[in-house]
């Protein structure tokens, strides 16, 4: 039933698409709807390009025939539609947990509109039930954890930090060849400061909170799909 709320909620962005335009092309099993969806209007001659937050999103866009283009300075992006692991009532994010974040937030932040696609359960009243992800240099890596433990702590957060693993146990690698690490917090009060706090450790690349970034989320439910927007 998850899936189908999450097709739900790929064919309500699909509506929000235009002849023309730069599309931001999210990852995760949410966005890969949207893929699929926009693929078969795209090869029915809906010309529009895609420009991919992962060599997997760009894989499933290559298979469902969408244009890519390579982004430079003067690429424009119209519109970029992408999952989320949590989304709060103020439209703050978690996201990561497929370990893209960093190409996720560049898009993201490059994109004229950002707007979200999500089933129901990942609509939390505050954030930090799923862990946080924290992509990092891998370079003295192991300082790097020790800051990230000492900020979550001087934060009054748990300090359960943990280096993600790949399927054969070796550290998970992001497509730009940096560790992450998944920080079980619970709840996170105050999620501006702590982007803040974290972003400002050196190894730190990116965290997997989106503050202020979406437009609108549109969540799918069996009470249908909710478009929930922005204030300010």
């Amino acid at each position: 039933m998850t899936d189908t709320f999450k097709r739900a909620a790929a064919e309500a962005a699909v509506g929000l698409v235009a002849p023309g335009m730069t599309l931001g092309l999210g990852t995760g099993s949410t966005a890969a709807h949207f893929i699929a969806l926009l693929g078969a209007r795209a090869r029915a001659g809906l010309g529009v390009a895609g420009v991919p937050t992962s060599e997997a999103t760009r894989r499933l866009a290559e298979a469902a025939g969408i244009e890519l283009v390579e982004p430079d300075e003067t690429t424009v992006i119209d519109l970029a539609i992408d999952g989320a692991d949590e989304i709060d009532l103020r439209l703050d994010l978690i996201k990561g947990g497929g370990g893209a974040l960093l190409r996720e937030k560049i898009i993201a932040g490059a994109a004229k509109r950002f707007v979200v696609i999500a089933d129901g359960s990942k609509k939390v009243a505050e954030l930090g039930r799923f862990p946080l992800p924290v992509e990092i240099d891998r370079f003295a890596y192991g300082l790097t954890v020790r800051r990230v433990r000492e900020t979550l702590a001087a934060r009054g957060l748990p300090t359960t930090v943990n280096l993600r693993s790949a399927k054969d146990r070796t550290p998970f690698l992001s497509d730009g060849g940096n560790y992450v690490l998944d920080c079980a917090l619970s709840r996170i009060a105050d999620p501006s400061g702590l982007e803040a706090a974290l972003a400002a450790i050196p190894g730190v690349v990116e965290t997997g909170l989106f503050i202020g970034m979406a437009e609108r989320a549109l969540i799918a439910s069996a009470a249908g799909v909710e478009t929930l927007r922005r204030l300010g």
